[in-house]
């Protein structure tokens, strides 16, 4: 997910947490709590300043994205509110447990993927059911908060407000279970139709991309299970590139070859490159490594 869903995932936390005899001091160890727990697993985005071997693809939602890390960051973040708050109570590590959890497992359900049993398994693990960014998401979250301020600004609210926002978290539930409902539908209709098969959900709600490969090509399907998919576009891989010298002068061309379920290999007189056909929109894709033939 992006930083603004995450951030607003923390938001939510806090608001769903029963803060009626807090004192103002744990409430802001708590707000300190949910936001930091929902961003924490991002800290590995600091690994690019010292990538000089093209790795980052790999590590960015890689270990600090892991199911093992979740109790150490929670445990981290209930230190740091001890600490600057003073508050005791093993509610703090649960609290962030929860924050650190939601993140590293809403991440399994886009296309992005993650290391979710590093280091035990490098396996990236993705579902495609989500989006990376997911409008109903924010829908749902900004909704729940609407709800709570006009409420509260005319007087109208009943009951406490933590029940709006626990509600707002039964209806993401809801959300990500039919998309993935669908998702997995869909992909096992063509599944026994090729080699290998990946999954992409697109920004509007129950529409997905069914990537299908046989051999050197690569078809891509979209739709509904209302509608069916339909090939939209059809790829060819040059299978029997030379990808070592590829390799040895774009390292991260190495690294998405390895991170991806699978590539499409493009080569002509000018370059010689490999793409995610996962996120290939518009005549391309924006995950492309390629160097260029120039002087070979």
């Amino acid at each position: 997910m992006d930083t603004i869903t995450h951030t607003l995932f923390g938001l939510t936390l806090y608001g769903a947490v029963n803060k009626t005899r807090m004192t103002r001091r744990e409430k802001q160890a708590l707000l300190f709590t949910t936001v930091t727990g929902s961003q924490i697993p991002d800290i590995d985005v600091i690994s690019a300043w010292w990538d000089t071997a093209g790795r980052y693809q790999m590590w960015h939602r890689g270990l600090t994205h892991s199911l093992f890390m979740v109790p150490v960051f929670a445990a981290l973040i209930a230190g740091i509110v001890r600490l600057l708050w003073k508050v005791k109570g093993w509610n703090w590590f649960v609290i962030g447990l929860i924050a650190v959890f939601i993140h590293s497992t809403s991440d399994l359900f886009n296309a992005w993927g993650t290391g979710y049993l590093e280091p035990f398994s490098t396996v990236r693990i993705t579902f495609g059911t989500i989006p990376i960014v997911d409008l109903v998401f924010w829908a749902l979250m900004l909704g729940g908060w609407l709800w709570v301020f006009l409420r509260k600004r005319s007087g109208r609210l009943q009951g406490p407000s933590h029940r709006v926002y626990r509600t707002v978290w039964l209806l993401i539930a809801l959300h990500v279970g039919l998309q993935s409902v669908q998702g997995y539908t869909l992909y096992k209709q063509v599944d026994h139709q090729y080699e290998q098969v990946a999954l992409a959900a697109d920004f509007v709600p129950g529409t997905f991309t069914v990537i299908g490969k046989n051999g050197d090509t690569i078809v891509l399907s979209r739709g509904t299970v209302w509608t069916g998919i339909h090939p939209v576009t059809q790829l060819k891989s040059n299978e029997d590139a030379d990808l070592e010298t590829l390799f040895a002068t774009n390292p991260k061309a190495k690294t998405l070859y390895e991170w991806s379920p699978f590539v499409v290999i493009v080569e002509d007189d000018k370059r010689l490159g490999l793409y995610d056909p996962r996120f290939y929109r518009n005549g391309q894709s924006f995950l492309f490594e390629y160097m260029e033939k120039q002087g070979l």
